[in-house]
C-alpha cells in the first residue's frame, strides 16, 4: 500500500502543475481581454479631419448640389416675379402728322402716348410674388435640412470607419500575439517540453485569429468605401 501511494505522488504533482498552468494562462488571457476592453477609439478621432470630410461632401455629393440649384432657381423666380410688374402696363407711341387731321381725329397731331393695362393681372401680381417668395423659402429650408442630414451622415460613416479601423488594428495585434504564442509552443513541443494538447489549442487560436482579422479587414474596407462614397473623394486625397 505504501509503495502504491508513493507511485501516485508524481501523478498528483503533474496534475497540480497542469492546473496551475491552465489557471495562469486563463489569468493572463483575462487581463489581456480587460486591457483591450479598456482601449478606446476616441483618441483616433480627428475632428479637424471630420470637418474637412463634411466640407468635401457638401462640395462633391450630387444630391447636395441639387438642393443648391433648386434654391438658386427659386431665387431667380422671386426676381422675375418682381420685375413682371413692368409687364402689367403697355405703353405705345403714335405719330400723327399735322396735316393728317380728320373729322374723326381732329386733335391727334404729332406724337401721342397710349398706356394700357390688364386689371385682372394687377390684382393677381401680389399673390404671384408672394408665391415665388414662399417657393424660395421652401427651397432654402430644404437645403438647410439636407445640410443637417448630410453632416450627420458623414459623422456617422466617419465614426463607423474609425470603429472598424480600431477593431482591425486590435485583431491584427491579436493575430501577431497568437502567431508568436504558436511559434513558442511549437518549439517547446518539438523539444518535448510542451504537451500536444496545448500545441493544438494554440493552432486553433491562431486559426481563429486569422479568420477574425480577415472579417475585420473586410468590415474596415466597406466602412472606408462608404465614407468615400458620400465624401466624393479618396480619404488619402483630403488634406
Amino acid at each position: 500500500m505504501r509503495t502504491k501511494n508513493k507511485n501516485r505522488v508524481p501523478e498528483i504533482i503533474i496534475k497540480i502543475m497542469k492546473i496551475k498552468y491552465i489557471l495562469s494562462l486563463a489569468f493572463v488571457l483575462f487581463f489581456c481581454c480587460i486591457g483591450k476592453a479598456q482601449e478606446s477609439m476616441i483618441p483616433n478621432i480627428s475632428y479637424s479631419f471630420l470637418e474637412k470630410l463634411i466640407t468635401a461632401a457638401k462640395t462633391n455629393y450630387p444630391r447636395y448640389k441639387t438642393f443648391e440649384k433648386n434654391l438658386e432657381v427659386a431665387r431667380l423666380g422671386v426676381e422675375k416675379a418682381k420685375w413682371d410688374w413692368m409687364n402689367l402696363f403697355a405703353i405705345s407711341w403714335v405719330y400723327s402728322p399735322t396735316n393728317a387731321t380728320t373729322a374723326t381725329t381732329p386733335s391727334l397731331n404729332g406724337y401721342q402716348m397710349a398706356a394700357t393695362s390688364n386689371i385682372g393681372n394687377v390684382f393677381l401680381k401680389p399673390n404671384q410674388v408672394k408665391t415665388a417668395r414662399r417657393q424660395y423659402e421652401a427651397a432654402q429650408a430644404g437645403l438647410e435640412e439636407y445640410d443637417l442630414n448630410i453632416t450627420a451622415e458623414v459623422k456617422k460613416r466617419y465614426f463607423t470607419y474609425i470603429e472598424q479601423e480600431t477593431i482591425f488594428n486590435w485583431r491584427t495585434k491579436a493575430l501577431e500575439d497568437a502567431e508568436s504564442l504558436l511559434k513558442q509552443l511549437k518549439y517547446k513541443f518539438e523539444k518535448g517540453e510542451e504537451t500536444y494538447e496545448n500545441y493544438t489549442r494554440a493552432q486553433g487560436g491562431f486559426s481563429s485569429a486569422v479568420q477574425a482579422k480577415i472579417e475585420s479587414e473586410t468590415a474596415f474596407l466597406i466602412a472606408k468605401s462608404s465614407l468615400e462614397e458620400i465624401v466624393g473623394s479618396k480619404l488619402e486625397d483630403i488634406k
